[in-house]
C-alpha cells in the first residue's frame, strides 16, 4: 500500500511539474501564422478592399482568372486617367508579412505610357513603390512578392495598386488576382 501511494504521489508532482497531460492536440496557430485577409482573390467582388466601380470582373474563356472566376482589372480605355485598388491589414507584433500577388498585361501598346505601380505602405515606415510594371509585362499570368520585415509594436500595412494609362498610345488593361497576406 505504501508503495502504490509512492507511486501516485511521484506521478502527482510529475504532472505538476510538467504542467499537465497532454491531449494530443496541436498548439493552435501562433499570431505569425497564416493568410489574413478574407478576399485575396476577388471572389467576393470588391470586399475587403477600395475599388473604383467596375474594377472586379468575371473571367471568361478569353481572359480567365489566375484561380477561381474573379480578377481585379485596369481596364484599357486608351483615355487618359488612374485607377486606384488598395487594402489595409493589420500586422501583430513580432510578425512578418509577405504579400503576393500575380498581374497579367493585355495590351496593344508599343512604347511605356501605361503603367501599374504597386506599393506597400507600412506605419512608421515612408511608402515606396515597390514595382513599376509596365505594359510589357506578358499576357501570362507572373507572380511577384513583397514583405514588410518585422517590428516589436503592431503595424498596419496597406497595399495599394495604381494604374495610370495615357491616351493615344494604344490600349493597356493590367489584371491582378490572389493578391495573398500570409504572416510568419
Amino acid at each position: 500500500m505504501k508503495t502504490l501511494v509512492t507511486t501516485a504521489l511521484a506521478a502527482t508532482l510529475l504532472l505538476l511539474a510538467t504542467g499537465g497531460v497532454s491531449d494530443a492536440r496541436p498548439a493552435a496557430d501562433g499570431p505569425c501564422t497564416g493568410q489574413i485577409h478574407a478576399n485575396p482573390g476577388f471572389e467576393l467582388s470588391a470586399t475587403g478592399w477600395t475599388a473604383g466601380p467596375r474594377m472586379v470582373v468575371l473571367g471568361d474563356a478569353t481572359r480567365p482568372a489566375h484561380t477561381g472566376l474573379a480578377y481585379a482589372t485596369f481596364a484599357g480605355l486608351d483615355v487618359t486617367r488612374s485607377d486606384l485598388l488598395r487594402t489595409t491589414v493589420t500586422v501583430p507584433a513580432g510578425c512578418d508579412l509577405t504579400v503576393r500577388f500575380w498581374v497579367r498585361t493585355i495590351t496593344t501598346e508599343t512604347s511605356r505610357s501605361d503603367y501599374l505601380n504597386v506599393g506597400l505602405a507600412v506605419t512608421g515606415i515612408p511608402p515606396k513603390t515597390r514595382f513599376s510594371l509596365a505594359f510589357d509585362g506578358g499576357s501570362q499570368w507572373r507572380q511577384y512578392s513583397m514583405s514588410t520585415g518585422t517590428a516589436t509594436t503592431e503595424r498596419t500595412a496597406t497595399a495599394s495598386f495604381i494604374a495610370s494609362e495615357t491616351a493615344g498610345n494604344g490600349v493597356t488593361a493590367f489584371d491582378v488576382d490572389d493578391v495573398t497576406f500570409t504572416l510568419s
